[in-house]
């Protein structure tokens, strides 16, 4: 039974006492001197056995108790909420003392949000008495930004006029449900271009997000429609005479499949689209239809225009969603926002269905200026917002949680030492942890850690630059995470002294190109951060030749980045360098990826690079806002604090030692022309190249020093002496070949890389 947390009016509270066992009449009778006291505080009437002895203390939380609760466990709270008022007003009286633990514990059952939780600096604990938030069952107390809908509100279309526009194979599938008593206020309309979510709400369906009705449908070539010809790229035409022309406009394009004609275009049609570059996807309505000349024009402009250039696939895609007329596969739905009819073609049987519309258009739980509080075990899920955000916050903990199905973000993160350890975190509109925090102008880590989390099938609304992890700041630390499933990055990073630390990433950078799992860039002083023992696999589109996706990608002059024991298998380019400095490239496994190493000289030859004209290109101002001459940037990066008297525009200082290239099939090391001019002020040496087999389409380095080639035949193939790579298990195995021909080469602890048992993840969940 759901009960609404924005409840707050209670009354008759007791505290329970966990480490006395006492009645308030015993002691009254066995010890005059402690009377139960009376308090009343803002209307609420509280009892109160003070003891020296009693520091542990429970409030208890039920969906199902009866009004009038007082927290304890014979009459719990109903609402979270409710204990958290408590807990203020008794601290406010001094019933609770700094050195009391506080623990509510929250009964199995479904609590459903129509406003945020809010817990700011009143709400705190302290360094050895956290306050605690818990699930008295992991797993089985659920936050609803959502309403449930029950399967009997589904009933068979009749309208005509609908059924003729539903496609025949859906027609007599295709159910509707009324929402106009379910859903009292108004429904927003969608913008004619954005980027993330559309307007709410959502729906779920047995605890998956359903798909706007759409064209192509997912199964159909990839999901994409194509083109490749713009009829106007919609970028500023200086020359033009329409003064409208002559700055961003709404771009057009011909689009030769006549499917078009099926739509309702006054309704309203929207297509997502990487319309000129594959890592910048937007949302744009559908202006106009010409069908004699088959051309769609868009409502709105597309900020790099439509077909302007890229690097990537000439062709330009996109899908169309919000469409009635293609209402025809399993899991589809349709939202009449005018007259509150949302249609859907059940993915499975309605017996038993667990049908949620997220309708939370703010942050389910938002905790500003407080200290040592805990979540643990709770399921928060459905809602069109972001999940949980931590501003100004010191140690914060949220752990064992679930957080599921939101059109927005999971967890954001801006404070010191919080941490975000055993979370499954998924379904996502955007991204899934963000860390940040710290004073990157003194160098204070903030010491963040997001750890042992399970974060998948995110990016779904907004699909680039919404990573599985994102870190800022100064000092964030992301270990034993496991990140998999998302059209982009896992891995988005900017900042100094972070430590990425035994992550396994698979399928990222799915739809996406110019992109890396890791990725980071065009900033100078972006430096310190250590990038180490993560296993890195199965990038890009599931073609193994695609080299438009990195491992790691330092884009754009980055500098001072450790890449030190990683394991590359299957990752397109492993590294790239994009024409930084300072770059520690060691100990690395790169095992059947088309390009091991990758830098350039793109300082050297690009327009822009330190382009006053363009502040994101303006690398030396971007220095001099955190006086990187002056202590403390110039005594911890002391070749930064040199870099405008040491050829800047050049990629020196990197550093490429210890690393073992296996099977590469184009390149072992893509470097360009500059670079190879500067290969003898590099410091290149110890790198072990392995052609197993002698097969003549895989590379090996002829003109590079500091390589060396170890060629195998068909009849007498290398075994680097890994465990078993097929599998995933690049351990060494007792006299390895690559320990006897790099005798410096460091053993990464494979075993120590991704989630782990504790005491809130009891099992490994399996891939998927």
């Amino acid at each position: 039974m759901a009960r609404i947390l924005s409840d707050s009016g209670f009354s008759d509270l007791v505290l329970p006492v966990k480490s006395c066992e006492f009645m308030r009449s015993e002691i009254s009778q066995n010890n005059k001197s402690m009377k139960p006291i009376k308090i009343i505080a803002g209307g609420l009437l509280m009892f109160f056995a003070l003891s020296a002895t009693c520091a542990e203390r429970t409030i208890f939380v039920n969906g199902n108790a009866v009004d009038g609760g007082d927290g304890s466990k014979n009459k719990p709270f109903r609402t979270i909420v409710q204990a958290r008022d408590a807990i203020r007003a008794w601290k406010k009286t001094g019933a609770i003392k700094p050195d009391d633990r506080i623990t509510v514990l929250v009964s199995p059952g479904v609590y459903r949000l129509e406003n945020t939780f809010e817990l700011t600096a009143e709400d705190s604990g302290t360094a050895g008495n956290p306050i605690i938030y818990r699930a008295e069952k992991f797993g089985a107390v659920n936050i609803h930004g959502g309403v449930t809908l029950p399967a009997g509100a589904f009933r068979p279309v009749t309208d005509k006029e609908i059924l003729k526009r539903i496609p025949e194979n859906a027609r007599g599938k295709v159910l509707v449900c009324n929402l106009s008593g379910i859903i009292t206020n108004g429904i927003e309309e969608m913008k004619p271009r954005f980027q993330g979510a559309p307007a709410s709400p959502w729906l779920y369906f047995n605890g998956q997000p359903m798909t706007l009705a759409r064209w192509p449908n997912t199964n159909e070539n990839n999901g994409w429609a194509e083109f490749s010809k713009a009829v106007d790229t919609g970028l500023p035409k200086s020359d033009s005479p329409d003064p409208a022309m002559r700055k961003l406009h709404p771009g057009s394009f011909i689009f030769e499949n006549d499917r078009p004609l099926r739509w309702n275009i006054n309704e309203g049609v929207w297509l997502l689209g990487y319309w000129t570059h594959d890592w910048s996807e937007e949302i744009i309505k559908i202006g106009s239809y010409d069908p004699q000349n088959k051309v769609i024009t868009l409502a709105e402009p597309h900020h790099y225009g439509i077909a302007a250039g890229t690097w990537g696939a000439a062709k330009r895609r996109f899908f169309a969603f919000n469409l009635l007329d293609e209402l025809d596969a399993p899991g589809e739905w349709y939202l009449d926002r005018t007259r509150r009819l949302l249609y859907l073609y059940p993915p499975a049987d309605m017996k038993n269905a667990n049908i949620v519309l997220a309708t939370l258009t703010k942050p389910m739980v938002k905790i500003t200026g407080a200290s040592h509080i805990k979540l643990i075990g709770f399921n928060f899920e459905y809602s069109h917002s972001d999940g949980l955000i931590l501003q100004n916050t010191r140690s914060i903990e949220i752990a064992g949680c679930r957080i599921a199905n939101l059109a927005g973000s999971g967890i954001s993160v801006d404070g010191y030492e919080n941490i975000v350890r055993s979370c499954d975190i998924y379904n996502l509109g955007k991204s899934g942890i963000s860390l940040n925090g710290g004073d990157r102008k003194n160098l204070i880590n903030a010491n963040n850690v997001a750890e042992n989390n399970h974060i998948h099938h995110y990016g779904i609304f907004q699909r680039t630059y919404a990573p599985g992890i994102g870190a800022n700041g100064c000092g964030q630390i992301a270990r034993n995470n496991r990140i998999h499933d998302a059209p982009h990055n896992a891995f988005l990073y900017g900042g100094n002294e972070h430590l990425f630390e035994k992550n396994e990433v698979y399928r990222v950078v799915l739809e996406t190109g110019d992109a890396g799992a890791f990725y980071t860039g065009r900033d100078w002083t972006s430096q310190g951060n250590v990038l180490r023992y993560n296993y890195i696999h199965d990038l890009g589109s599931g073609d193994p030749t695609h080299v438009n996706t990195m491992g790691v990608y330092l884009d754009d002059c980055d500098c001072g980045d450790t890449i030190d024991g990683n394991i590359f298998y299957r990752a397109g380019r492993a590294i790239m360098i994009g024409g930084g400095r300072d770059n520690y490239v060691l100990n690395n496994i790169v095992f059947e990826c088309p390009i091991g190493l990758h830098i350039d000289s793109r300082g050297t030859t690009w327009k822009q690079w330190n382009n006053p004209s363009d502040p994101s290109w303006h690398l030396e101002a971007k220095a001099q806002k955190l006086n990187y001459t002056q202590p403390p940037w110039s005594v911890k990066y002391p070749k930064l604090a040199r870099i405008m008297q040491e050829d800047p525009q050049w990629p020196l200082g990197n550093v490429v030692r210890r690393n073992i290239f296996v099977d590469c099939s184009k390149r072992v090391c893509d470097f360009d022309g500059n670079v190879r001019k500067i290969l003898d002020k590099l410091d290149i040496d110890e790198n072990l190249v392995i052609n197993r087999t002698g097969k003549t389409n895989i590379a090996v380095v002829k003109d590079i020093k500091g390589f060396k080639n170890l060629i195998g035949t068909q009849d007498s193939p290398v075994d680097p002496g890994f465990v078993n790579p097929s599998l995933g298990n690049f351990a060494l195995k007792q006299g390895a070949t690559i320990l006897k021909e790099v005798p410096s080469f460091k053993p990464i602890p494979v075993a120590e890389i991704g989630i782990y048992i504790d005491e809130y993840r009891k099992t490994i969940p399996p891939k998927n």
